[in-house]
């Protein structure tokens, strides 16, 4: 399986946000992730980090002025 698990960065610490990601697509400054499940979270935010090794995607909200 090749599915990532999404984590969101709060307080500089990484808190799960959704497991088994099949798709990321960035919207504008919204991200959109679907698991094999077909359950879609949508989050302001920009991609952190991502390591394809170890199916890890970390998140940082973007600050709303």
């Amino acid at each position: 399986m090749c599915e990532s698990t999404a984590y969101l960065l709060s307080n500089g610490n990484e808190q799960l946000f959704i497991e088994s990601v099949e798709l990321l697509e960035k919207k504008g400054t919204h991200i959109r992730l679907v698991n094999i499940f077909g359950e879609e979270r949508n989050i302001e935010a920009r991609v952190k980090a991502l390591s394809l090794v170890d199916h890890k995607i970390v998140l940082e909200p973007i600050a709303k002025s």
